[in-house]
């Protein structure tokens, strides 16, 4: 939903021809998620870590042509 004063615009899902301007404030990795594998009785275990790679946006402006 875009609105430009008395103007009111509502996409679904989409508003066609819809600009977002954008700063990317910061990059960086979230937290440690762990992956533990185990299968009894049989000496199976894998333990496995992820960071998942993230970026913090600072929107400037929304506009519609």
């Amino acid at each position: 939903m875009v609105s430009e004063g008395d103007k009111v615009e509502i996409g679904s899902p989409n508003i066609e021809k819809a600009i977002v301007e954008a700063i990317i404030k910061k990059q960086f990795k979230g937290d440690k998620v762990i992956a533990f594998k185990f299968k009894a009785k049989k000496r199976y275990k894998r333990k496995v870590g992820h960071r998942q790679l993230l970026t913090l946006l600072h929107l400037e402006k929304i506009s519609t042509k």
